[in-house]
């Protein structure tokens, strides 16, 4: 079980005008996990099953997991008298929480084939009804505590919700059939906005969330540093750009590649970004709404950090660190072709000399690793595990996709994933120095 300091829990609360109003946490709390039984509404009993590879879950589990969440860290410790819904499932549906018991490999939470999809929804109905009796009692004594842990499971939640939508993407695209989670009409423009090049001065800046409204440790504390003066693109690289690279044998060229890279190249036979296929000269791509011709206006997805890194070398520019990124994303509204349009596939830009893009349609590759802040301090207990432990390896991305909830992103929000990933909905933005 995890705990949390007097100083961690000031440090990490929900928002300095937002007092215990059990209502609107309720409220909150159920919303989001009705919008997690809404996204599987259009699967059929056995897409729940289905796991694709590693990084791959279950839909079953993930709907699992997230109740496994609510239940270990608020129900146990907190409501009086809970039993667990099932004694195995802390087990089962644990993610990698050492610190509260063992887990399921994760490789094989494909071969659960119990408990049944009507068992989780069981599961998640019973950890509901004792989350309203836990969530309804306005003077509980641990009621700060409450609050900061139900905000976390919201938002990990989303989080799951994200990686469902990713997932199942996986899962249609490795199936011969090749069949459809949704059927929408994907808006369309006569060309992309023309790229432009933004100027930014640098000099010693703040980045960093001060803990004001609800953000991950990650993100913490703000601090000062320098940034030399840079241009960043006013847009996303689209998928006609990225042909480009393409068709110069972008694939075959070893000076564009990190050693690391190029041996994935080889070893995995990259020729294009992931569910790209080609039939009679033309690009096909798999996405939610099934099978479509590549649109080549559109931003490119599906790449990896060493599919971006050797995009921006052949261009002759970079990509920008996570530093250079938030002093923009912080001036400009949080909008764009995020999950709540409908659309779940990247979409061509508006013809525009400003910047846009920065939030929505794919998650941004930036040049940073994946690290702490200056003085970071993760969570006291298991949540202390949530985000510190993963900062080595990997790389940082920022901005949400067209899968993430409009109201779980912001300028700080700090996305984390192996450079060889490429099944999440990843893209690039180009800088390079002023």
């Amino acid at each position: 079980m995890f705990t949390l300091s007097k100083a961690n829990a000031e440090r990490r609360s929900v928002g300095p005008h937002e007092t215990f109003i059990s209502q609107d946490l309720l409220a909150d709390y159920t919303s989001v996990r009705n919008k997690s039984e809404s996204l599987c509404a259009s699967l059929e009993t056995d897409d729940f099953q289905i796991q694709t590879m590693p990084d791959v879950s279950p839909t079953k589990w993930h709907l699992a997991h997230v109740t496994w969440f609510y239940e270990t860290f608020l129900l146990q410790p907190y409501l009086t008298g809970y039993r667990p819904f099932h004694p195995r499932y802390a087990q089962l549906f644990n993610s990698y929480y050492e610190t509260v018991g063992t887990f399921h490999p994760r490789p094989q939470r494909g071969l659960l084939n119990r408990p049944t999809v009507k068992e989780v929804f069981a599961y998640r109905a019973y950890v509901d009804e004792h989350m309203q009796q836990l969530l309804s009692r306005d003077q509980h004594k641990d009621r700060d505590e409450i609050v900061l842990r139900t905000r976390v499971g919201i938002n990990h939640e989303q989080q799951h919700q994200e990686l469902m939508l990713t997932d199942i993407k996986h899962v249609f695209a490795n199936n011969p059939l090749q069949p459809t989670y949704q059927q929408h009409n994907i808006p369309m423009v006569e060309q992309a906005a023309i790229l432009q090049w933004l100027s930014h001065p640098g000099g010693l800046l703040s980045v960093g969330n001060d803990g004001g409204a609800f953000c991950y440790d990650n993100e913490m504390p703000p601090y000062q540093t320098f940034v030399a003066p840079f241009k960043i693109a006013s847009r996303l690289v689209t998928n006609s750009e990225y042909l480009e690279f393409i068709n110069d044998r972008g694939y075959e060229s070893v000076a564009l590649w990190l050693s690391d890279a190029w041996t994935s190249v080889r070893q995995q036979q990259w020729r294009a970004p992931l569910y790209w296929q080609q039939h009679d000269n033309e690009w096909w791509h798999m996405t939610l709404n099934g099978m479509q011709p590549v649109d080549l206006d559109a931003p490119v997805c599906h790449i990896s950090f060493y599919e971006a890194d050797a995009y921006a070398r052949w261009c002759g520019k970079r990509l920008p660190s996570e530093e250079e990124w938030e002093v923009i994303a912080r001036e400009q509204p949080i909008e764009g072709n995020l999950r709540d349009r409908g659309h779940l596939q990247p979409v061509a830009g508006k013809i525009s000399p400003e910047i846009q893009q920065l939030y929505g349609d794919v998650w941004e590759w930036t040049q940073s690793p994946y690290r702490s802040y200056p003085g970071f301090r993760p969570l006291a207990g298991s949540l202390g595990e949530y985000n510190g432990k993963f900062m080595c390896s990997q790389f940082v991305l920022r901005g949400g996709s067209c899968v993430t909830p409009l109201d779980h992103i912001r300028p700080t929000y700090r996305n984390f994933f192996y450079p060889g990933d490429r099944w999440q909905f990843s893209g690039l933005r180009l800088a390079e120095d002023g």
